[in-house]
């Protein structure tokens, strides 16, 4: 039950801190929609091995966004879909401190069932909640650090029932190169703890685009250092990113 009070009590203060804030002026959404080689997942228990679809949004206004995230195998068969709300309750020229609420989580895992004697595999879905706390700050325009603290926790048994994830992650962002092309690069060290198991690793995304294009190319490197969870000790993938970024002006009237 203390997981699901710390749940609660996160996401009524982001809702309860909202509210007692001005309306933003200015709405956003953006669309990610990726394919991928493989689909792999930094929890290992939600790793799916196989190519996948991805679909990944954000809207909302400068203070509250909502992102929900939408993963498919290439056959259509669903991976995992992530509904995620977060609030920035501090937000100053260089230090950012945001909190956030996965309201639900559901991964997907493939089972084989008999119906009216026969034998089919189906999807089924396991629930998750998490509750997440995201301290940034700005060195420059380009390059921020921050860390990344995520506490989750299943409702089932046939499955992870409690993870903490802890990340040191930097972020190099559109380091322009030769022409309009530009380069980007996220580095982090993270320390993962699922239920007994626990592991320290290195990860890194690396993004090659052109400025006013919408479509980038990224790598994703994961490697081990030292870890009991079981899963592949390095792990990698190769994305190509469709993106649509949008801003909006509500002006009153």
């Amino acid at each position: 039950m203390r997981i699901k009070s710390f749940l609660l009590v996160a996401f009524a203060f982001c809702t309860g801190v909202l509210s007692a804030q001005r309306p933003d002026s200015t709405f956003s959404f953006r669309t990610d929609l990726t394919l991928t080689n493989n689909g792999f997942s930094i929890v290992p228990a939600f790793t799916l091995g196989a190519p996948a679809a991805f679909l990944d949004m954000r809207m909302g206004n400068r203070r509250l966004t909502f992102e929900p995230q939408f993963r498919f195998a290439l056959e259509g068969r669903p991976w995992s879909f992530i509904f995620i709300y977060r609030y920035k309750a501090i937000i100053k020229s260089r230090f950012q401190l945001a909190v956030g609420a996965h309201l639900p989580g559901l991964n997907f895992i493939t089972r084989t069932v008999e119906i009216g004697g026969i034998q089919e595999p189906l999807s089924v879905a396991r629930r998750f909640l998490a509750a997440e706390i995201i301290p940034t700050y700005k060195l420059s325009q380009h390059t921020t650090i921050g860390l990344y603290y995520l506490r989750g926790h299943g409702f089932q048994e046939h499955g992870p029932q409690n993870s903490h994830f802890l990340s040191l992650q930097g972020n190099f962002n559109k380091i322009r190169m030769a022409g309009r092309s530009y380069f980007s690069f996220q580095p982090q060290v993270f320390y993962l703890k699922v239920d007994k198991a626990e592991g320290y690793y290195v990860n890194a995304t690396a993004t090659f685009g052109l400025h006013n294009f919408p479509v980038t190319l990224s790598g994703i490197v994961n490697k081990a250092i030292t870890s009991t969870l079981a899963a592949q000790r390095f792990d990698w993938s190769i994305n190509l990113v469709y993106t649509i970024d949008k801003r909006f002006v509500v002006r009153a009237q």
